[in-house]
């Protein structure tokens, strides 16, 4: 049988205009090419209602690879097929891959209004200043929550989706067939195709990070979406508008799962800023022109004595300890 592959594949519009059902069917036939798959990507990349209406395409999809040989499904599925007035032609009966990905979409929805939904369970998950944790979701997902984060997990038996409400968050997804793997953050939607990445959202923007495998990070507001590749990274402001993709250092990038932070060439200030999230004591500079030192090296996370040593040999800095708790930091006189 010969697989009909979609048309204008940059096309964006009505998600329900076939093309994401149709894409669900090629992708998952032998006939796919890798060609055909770079055009899926394009396609995606198009409109963040392209990867939204893939989504439920997959998803309607996957429910039906698991409801067929589900009673109810078989009658709703023979009722389509007589009103497609075809029924004495079964032996030598086929459709067009959209037309049959769109009728099983229309079956599946049947069946499912037919079912009571089942409320997703939801479950809260924070650390403290200065704490790291590391966890296992109810579907296998490691989650590792750097210093001062916050996630909220939702799961039920469609979907798998986890919004970051502030902090930096590391995901190795499990795999699940079945059911999509999303992070929500902010503005954006990051759709996981397999992998580990990381997100950091701030008051002023979300960054994400992809360590291995390949996520597309989407923005509904006003950007279409970008995929990603291992060593990539992409930011977005709460406007919605978003950076192209940039090269990720992942030294840098793995290092604060295992408990550093490393710096190359970079500004004193943004150095204090990292290291302060980890410390109810806060490191401050006495003059802002400090800030433009340069510095380089590994600082264990929270050893903040470790680090005024190093600023005091390397770069003759002086600590001292306020009153009010803080320490500030001097240039060495002479």
């Amino acid at each position: 049988m010969t697989t009909i592959k979609p048309t204008s594949t940059t096309a964006t519009g009505d998600p329900g205009d076939g093309r994401a059902e149709a894409w669900v069917a090629l992708l998952d036939s032998p006939e796919c090419t890798p060609q055909d798959r770079a055009e899926f990507d394009r396609w995606l990349d198009a409109a963040p209602s392209n990867v939204l209406a893939y989504v439920e395409a997959e998803r309607a999809h996957q429910a039906a690879a698991q409801l067929s040989g589900d009673e109810m499904l078989q009658a709703a599925a023979r009722i389509a097929w007589r009103s497609t007035g075809r029924e004495s032609a079964r032996s030598r009966w086929w459709i067009p891959a959209a037309t049959a990905a769109s009728l099983l979409v229309a079956t599946v929805v049947g069946v499912n209004w037919l079912r009571t939904p089942v409320p997703a369970a939801e479950a809260h998950y924070l650390t403290a200043v200065g704490e790291q944790r590391t966890l296992r979701l109810a579907d296998g997902t490691e989650v590792l929550l750097d210093t001062d984060s916050a996630i909220v997990a939702r799961f039920d038996q469609d979907r798998r989706q986890v919004e970051v409400d502030r902090g930096r968050v590391q995901f190795k997804v499990a795999a699940d067939a079945r059911r999509p793997f999303s992070v929500k953050a902010g503005t954006g939607l990051i759709r996981d195709i397999g992998t580990t990445f990381q997100v950091r959202k701030d008051d002023s923007a979300v960054n994400v990070g992809l360590i291995e495998g390949e996520v597309i990070v989407s923005n509904g507001i006003a950007q279409a979406g970008s995929t990603l590749q291992p060593g990539q990274q992409i930011s977005y402001d709460h406007s919605g508008r978003m950076s192209p993709p940039e090269p990720l250092d992942l030294s840098v990038a793995q290092s604060w799962p295992a408990g550093d932070l490393v710096f190359k060439n970079r500004r004193l200030d943004a150095l204090l800023i990292e290291m302060n999230r980890y410390s109810a004591t806060k490191l401050r500079l006495a003059d802002p022109a400090l800030g433009k030192i340069t510095v380089s090296g590994v600082f264990h996370i929270g050893d903040q004595a470790a680090l005024l040593e190093a600023l005091e040999q390397g770069w003759s800095l002086k600590a001292e300890q306020r009153a009010e708790g803080d320490i500030v930091l001097h240039r060495k006189a002479g």
